[in-house]
């Protein structure tokens, strides 16, 4: 990849962020697992289905990071997320995960992620720790004074607009 193409973590991560909610799921940012590692982006489908989505912004990035190997066995669905220009022969192939490229706006799964059903007793534990953090993280916001538009988000969810 061409330095000038580098696109910062940050932006990589909004941009998969949108695309999850564009398509009805909801997401978290630095979600901390039960094994005390940290994921870029955690989503849960309106099934209850999870993907956790790791973010490589570079190929030393990739090289120099190895913890997403202990992701697969806490979702469904396991992505990487990376730049249009990212070298993807470094990336593990279609039976252990997808691929989604961006160009810090737009996104395509280039590579569908494998699906393997998370067993109950865990599916559980992420759901209710999904909804605690996402909770905490909304209350905080709010007592911070963000500008949290829970009218207008309260409005979508009655008019049908939020998936129930």
């Amino acid at each position: 990849m061409n330095p000038a193409d580098h696109i910062p973590a940050e932006r990589i991560t909004g941009a998969i962020a949108r695309m999850f909610i564009e398509r009805g799921d909801a997401c978290l940012r630095e979600f901390t697992l039960r094994s005390g590692r940290r994921v870029d982006l955690i989503a849960i489908g309106s099934g209850g289905e999870i993907t956790i989505v790791e973010v490589k912004s570079s190929r030393q990035d990739f090289i120099s990071d190895r913890k997403w190997q202990e992701y697969p066995e806490w979702a469904d669905r396991f992505y990487f997320a990376v730049a249009e220009g990212f070298p993807r022969d470094l990336l593990p192939g279609p039976d252990e995960s997808g691929i989604i490229i961006t160009d810090g706006f737009d996104c395509l799964e280039v590579q569908p992620a494998p699906l393997a059903k998370l067993a109950g007793q865990r599916r559980n534990h992420l759901t209710r720790r999904l909804a605690h953090v996402a909770m905490r993280r909304i209350e905080f916001g709010i007592a911070a004074g963000l500008d949290v538009e829970i009218d207008e988000l309260m409005a979508d969810e009655a008019a049908g607009a939020l998936p129930a």
